[in-house]
């Protein structure tokens, strides 16, 4: 896909100026490099799944963390100041580029602790914040939904059908084993934590989060639970197995208690393990779904010969890795207590 001439008219940008960027599940983007090849802007066409108010969440709260002193990406707005343009029905928007190291799976343990220290820091930057957000979607960790979604879906034929509904079944039965998660506080959260959003210095230092559409109220079990699901993964989220690293979690924890300083009260932080094995299977039930659906995630076309077998693997990496949870919950559950 090439960018509209009429997205890049409004921007000022010309065709020379972009290069796509790869490795999104979700927005098409693009780096804009000016004349010295030093990139300036992120270009993106936003998923369907994102209006374009979503821009005006990230522009109100990006305001937030940059007045809490916090290195964040910022709202580039066109050059009749408007926050974002619509073209043939997608949503296309600016951000500013922000300079720094990003990494598709952890590198190694103590990236985890600088990751949750910076993740801290975000979320102490917006403790208090009494923000309205003009963008919400809704039901996103309604796990009972996507069970009851992934249910409901009609198969159909396809190479994988049989294995996909075994694995359905699965699903199903792994989720009667879960936890009951406790009545917990909302707060404004990132909502997608997984590794490669983001950002380090050189020296492996958090820098900022990055992709920030996905932000708004939730709890933080989702939050720091789906942190942990990417990672302490073993094996990584394109990986049919899966297993979880413990030393990755009292990283975490030890990370997050500094910069968080107090933040949390007794029942969030006991929450979070919870949290992370209910995230795991909720997201084995959207890629689940995904495959019988074929329309929502994106997938790595060089590896993979359909969105459908990616999401097989995707969807049998996180049952494993659920499965790898339970079994060490009460191991998991002390890991990450401790550090508060």
């Amino acid at each position: 896909m090439t960018v509209p001439s009429s997205v890049l008219d409004a921007y000022g940008f010309s065709a020379d100026d972009i290069e796509s960027v790869t490795g999104g599940l979700i927005n098409q983007t693009y780096r804009v490099r000016g004349g010295n090849g030093q990139a300036l802007a992120a270009l993106q066409r936003l998923h369907p799944i994102f209006a374009g108010e979503v821009n005006l969440d990230l522009d109100a709260v990006t305001q937030k963390l940059a007045a809490m002193g916090m290195p964040t990406p910022r709202l580039l707005r066109t050059q009749s100041g408007k926050p974002w343009v619509e073209q043939d029905e997608a949503v296309w928007r600016c951000i500013s580029w922000v300079e720094g190291e990003c990494y598709a799976k952890l590198p190694t343990p103590e990236f985890a602790r600088a990751g949750a220290e910076l993740v801290g820091r975000f979320h102490r930057a917006l403790d208090g914040f009494d923000y309205t957000f003009a963008f919400t979607r809704s039901g996103v960790h309604d796990t009972p939904a996507h069970f009851a979604k992934l249910r409901e879906i009609d198969t159909k034929n396809f190479t994988e059908q049989k294995r996909a509904e075994q694995l359905r079944e699965s699903i199903f039965d792994q989720a009667h084993l879960l936890p009951t998660m406790p009545k917990l506080p909302l707060r404004i959260c990132h909502g997608d934590l997984k590794i490669s959003n983001l950002l380090f210095d050189k020296v492996g230092k958090g820098l900022c989060l990055i992709d920030l559409d996905t932000m708004g109220s939730q709890t933080i079990a989702y939050e720091l639970g789906d942190a942990l699901r990417s990672w302490a993964n073993r094996n990584g989220e394109d990986a049919d197995s899966a297993g979880i690293d413990l030393n990755v979690v009292s990283q975490t924890a030890l990370g997050y208690a500094t910069g968080s300083e107090g933040l949390l009260n007794a029942t969030e932080i006991g929450s979070v393990i919870v949290g992370l094995e209910t995230i795991c299977l909720e997201l084995a039930a959207r890629f689940c779904h995904d495959i019988f659906s074929d329309s929502y995630f994106g997938w790595d076309a060089e590896r993979y010969e359909s969105r459908r077998a990616h999401n097989l693997v995707r969807a049998q990496g996180q049952l494993a890795l659920c499965r790898s949870v339970a079994l060490q919950r009460s191991e998991l559950q002390s890991a990450w207590t401790s550090a508060f």
